[in-house]
């Protein structure tokens, strides 16, 4: 699995107009499955999610996570994060695997998610969704379940 974790002052997925998600501050994740992805993969990014201290403690470090500043986490499915342009110009996607199998995945990944004590929306697997966030800081960080970066 692939994560792009973003510091949020806020987020919000919108589809056809209406908010299907939306959180202040807290976490936006774009959530990439691979075909090869298993229950492992998914407690390694969602443990990784629910622990990194990247928000500043009363001393200016980044030393506390989403759940110890009382934040929200608002994920987006995103099947593009495994794309690969090494071959031509138009983006492979092959490593995203079957559209099906992916969904049950990713399903899974939420429930799992939501058993935690952070609150968590969503946008909706393989959905035409328009993301806005604002970026706080800006702190992005890359996650790969085979630890690859």
């Amino acid at each position: 699995m692939r994560a792009v974790v973003q510091r949020v002052s806020s987020a919000s997925v919108t589809i056809d107009g209406e908010v299907v998600g939306a959180i202040e501050h807290g976490l936006l994740v774009l959530v990439g499955i691979k075909a090869e992805d298993t229950v492992k993969d998914m407690d390694y990014i969602i443990n990784k999610i629910s622990g990194l201290r990247i928000f500043e403690d009363e001393a200016g470090k980044m030393n506390l996570s989403v759940g110890d500043i009382d934040g929200k986490i608002l994920i987006v499915p995103n099947f593009t994060l495994y794309g690969s342009a090494v071959k031509g110009m138009r983006p492979s996607f092959i490593a995203s695997g079957d559209v099906e199998v992916a969904r049950g995945k990713f399903e899974t990944f939420m429930d799992k998610l939501r058993m935690g004590q952070v609150p968590v929306e969503a946008g909706v697997f393989q959905a035409d969704m328009q993301v806005a966030l604002v970026n706080d800081g800006p702190v992005t960080i890359l996650l790969e379940s085979d630890k690859t970066f």
